[in-house]
């Protein structure tokens, strides 16, 4: 059950966490619980951030299918 919440989330809510892991070599389990914590204590200001590279990582995506160029 649980394995298909997080197969969910990490389909659907733009996998930020776990691109960040895999780039950085931390479990994303902890990159997580990090937004988590930040959250609660800045208030929410850790959710705009996510929010921003979600949307850079959307719009890399979609620019490197667009233009083969781009392809490194």
């Amino acid at each position: 059950m649980i394995d298909k919440i997080q197969f969910f989330f990490e389909r659907y809510a733009f996998g930020v966490c776990n691109r960040l892991g895999e780039m950085m070599g931390i479990a994303t389990s902890k990159i997580r619980l990090f937004f988590i914590y930040a959250s609660f204590l800045t208030l929410g200001s850790p959710v705009l951030i996510y929010l921003a590279l979600a949307f850079i990582m959307n719009i890399r995506k979609y620019v490197r299918k667009r233009n083969p160029i781009w392809d490194y």
